[in-house]
């Protein structure tokens, strides 16, 4: 089997493109390198362009005619930039992936997996594939806009498309090959990471939720088994998505029991052995008490579930931080 893989220079792609080639699945990566890495690329197959580029799209397939389906991971993904440039992220994101989907519906290729979010819903516990969606930013509105596009193309052309929502991906590859890229995060673990090594408080915003301890709770998966749910999806794709039948499909990944802020900590400290000193505020203007998927679905049609801990995920991202800067040249760029 050989793939598409947009954005497989990325963190998420390129940790995805590792499984296709540990399964045998054979990745073709198209990426133009704007946040991707090309050291996640090497020995791999893979072209340097934009995913709205006809031509370039029309020349892969046609060295490439083999190619069974899209994983779609190309996309902006900073809420706060998305904030300060809207119209850059809805011609990234919409615009740019609605142009793929006409090159790969010219060439041929029908089954497209979309590497989506579940920061499309409303905030909530063990939250379904149904409940209602609530786009808070427009990072999270391209999202939704695009999968109403998906929804709509797969009902009156021959495409077909599985909608993978997920949180807060954690960790890294287990052998190495990728991690997370951006030198700065400015995600919960991420911030963790860097405080710890600083020897700073980490801020635990908010001590009122209604939550089982108080503090805010999140969904953390590790990346592999991110990786692994895409690799179930596009083995099961005709399954999941038949010629004959639906033609779209949307399934949660995560946890399934989300981590509050304090159960992070305390599991960053099972992992590096040492305290991790906090600094305990009142919550932030526009906070909520956080949200978790069901992911009883992706259990049903995937026979996927996550294997990876989160302390394995806190292991690994502390693996990779310690690895990076001799992984990634010019890392201080």
């Amino acid at each position: 089997m050989k793939v598409l893989i947009t954005g497989g220079a990325g963190f998420i792609g390129s940790t995805i493109a590792s499984a296709c080639l540990d399964q045998g699945i054979e990745p073709v990566i198209v990426d133009d390198f704007s946040t991707g890495r090309r050291e996640f690329t090497q020995g791999r197959v893979c072209y340097e362009g934009d995913i709205c580029d006809g031509p370039l799209i029309d020349r892969i397939f046609a060295e490439h005619p083999d190619i069974e389906a899209t994983v779609c991971c190309a996309a902006k993904i900073v809420v706060p930039e998305s904030v300060a440039e809207p119209l850059y992220y809805y011609t990234e994101n919409v615009a740019k992936g609605l142009a793929l989907l006409g090159h790969l519906l010219r060439n041929g290729c029908h089954r497209v997996l979309f590497s989506s979010s579940a920061a499309i819903y409303e905030s909530g516990l063990g939250i379904t594939e149904c409940a209602p969606l609530n786009p808070l930013s427009p990072y999270a509105r391209t999202k939704a806009v695009f999968e109403n596009a998906l929804e709509d193309i797969t009902g009156g052309s021959a495409l077909r498309a599985i909608s993978l929502r997920y949180f807060n991906p954690i960790g890294a590859d287990p052998k190495m090959r990728s991690g997370l890229q951006v030198m700065k995060p400015t995600h919960a673990l991420g911030v963790m990471i860097d405080k710890f090594h600083a020897g700073q408080p980490y801020p635990v915003t908010g001590t009122d939720w209604e939550t089982r301890d108080g503090t805010g709770i999140r969904d953390y998966v590790h990346v592999w088994d991110l990786a692994r749910a895409h690799t179930a999806a596009l083995r099961a794709f005709d399954t999941i998505v038949p010629v004959s039948g639906d033609t779209y499909r949307v399934i949660n990944l995560g946890s399934g029991t989300g981590t509050t802020v304090l159960e992070l900590i305390k599991a960053f400290e099972n992992v590096t052995g040492q305290p991790m000193p906090t600094q305990l505020t009142g919550r932030r203007p526009g906070d909520t008490a956080g949200a978790y998927p069901d992911i009883t679905l992706a259990d049903t049609l995937l026979d996927w579930r996550p294997e990876l801990s989160v302390e394995q995920g806190i292991a690994d991202s502390l693996a990779w931080y310690t690895q990076r800067e001799t992984i990634l040249r010019g890392a201080d760029e």
